[in-house]
């Protein structure tokens, strides 16, 4: 498929791609919106759990640390409990802690209920090409205990490194953890504990796409953005549109139209090919620069007569847009709704300032904003 792309030159050129510096920024005129950032102990808390050589420290390199996916086969195991503060965004603002798989919940050196008290969402990883018994078993065990202690965890299984099987087993490896999960819940009288799967793979966007759902869950302004990102598209003629992290590439919103993995694959891909060009082309002579910036903004029409429009929101996220050709026609229209939109997002990010948060908010009542959108005001929830 041949692909032709128009990049604006941007006002301050980037780093190196694979160095994304985590304050990257524009200056002092935003820092009291996207600077302000909640103390460690407040921030949601994502727990990586899950046998030895089941992919936890992979996932989490490959997915905020830009390592390859080749690369984390050099991986040691985890020995002790790591834990990496995400500070990629004003949304995507958590603690993902790193557990070794000899965990023993036993142990009367583990406090358990300290760290499952403080915890948005528990990940737990299988390894989809072994024997799953001794998994499923540990899973029982983790998400019994973590349930007792804080029933508003969120619970999310990865069915990981499903890169080396058929269509077909992948279904039926995930019917059947699915199934025995639950019947092991049931037996011990845990109904209400619900558990999400997805298949993943670091070898493709999948993991990125699992990622996604989880952090969503623990964005209390999850609807108000998706409801932006409706009145958005409904006036200005396009199909699809996610909000990315421009870091992590994890969509933190998209409108609510299912979401097609192709789709979401091209505006991966797009970011990853702005970035690049940003970084060949835009480097200044001492090659000093910001890794993003308040110019960005990209088109990229492919040869089906669909066109990839991206465009800056705030320092770390971007707007990414997928339309037909002739949609694009009216181009002033969309960068009119673009600009109440961004607006918009800017307020939503205001009032997440004013009211800090953390992960008890996580089940909270999104914020009541109002934008104006091709000439007619709506209300975003």
């Amino acid at each position: 498929m041949s692909i032709q792309y128009e990049v604006e030159p941007l006002a301050d050129s980037y780093g190196p791609a694979d160095s994304f510096p985590k304050d990257f920024g524009y200056g002092e005129e935003e820092a009291d919106i996207e600077d302000s950032t909640a103390p460690s102990d407040s921030k949601p808390r994502i727990l990586l759990m899950g046998l030895r050589r089941s992919g936890k420290s992979s996932i989490q390199k490959v997915v905020f640390h830009k390592m390859s996916p080749n690369e984390t086969l050099f991986l040691e195991s985890t020995n002790k409990i790591y834990k990496d503060d995400i500070s990629s965004s004003s949304f995507v603002n958590f603690q993902i802690w790193d557990f070794p798989g000899q965990v023993d919940f036993f142990d009367p050196t583990f406090d358990y209920e300290m760290i499952f008290r403080g915890t948005g969402a528990l990940i737990f990883v299988i390894d989809a090409q072994d024997d799953y018994v001794e998994a499923l078993g540990r899973l029982h065990l983790t998400v019994s205990r973590a349930y007792r202690v804080n029933p508003e965890i969120n619970f999310e299984v990865f069915i990981h490194k499903v890169d080396g099987l058929s269509d077909d087993h992948k279904i039926e490896t995930q019917r059947d953890i699915h199934q025995r999960a639950n019947d092991d819940l049931a037996d011990a009288s845990l109904e209400k504990l619900h558990l999400s799967f997805y298949l993943t793979s670091i070898y493709d966007h999948s993991i990125f796409e699992a990622f996604s759902k989880v952090v969503q869950k623990l964005i209390p302004q999850l609807p108000t953005l998706e409801n932006l990102l409706n009145i958005f598209i409904s006036n200005s003629g396009i199909e699809k549109a996610f909000l990315f992290d421009v870091v992590s590439k994890i969509y933190i919103a998209t409108d609510s139209s299912p979401v097609d993995m192709q789709s979401y694959e091209l505006c991966c891909d797009m970011i990853d090919v702005v970035i690049d060009v940003s970084c060949i082309y835009g480097l200044k002579e001492d090659g000093s620069g910001s890794a993003y910036d308040k110019e960005s903004m990209a088109i990229i029409k492919l040869n089906n007569t669909t066109v990839l429009y991206l465009k800056e929101v705030t320092k770390f996220l971007a707007l990414v847009c997928i339309l037909r050709e002739e949609s694009f026609e009216r181009k002033g229209l969309i960068d009119y709704n673009f600009h109440c939109f961004r607006k918009a997002i800017h307020e939503v990010f205001e009032v997440g300032v004013s009211t800090p948060w953390t992960s008890s908010q996580a089940a909270g009542t999104p914020c009541s904003k109002a934008v104006t959108l091709n000439g007619t005001p709506r209300s975003t929830v």
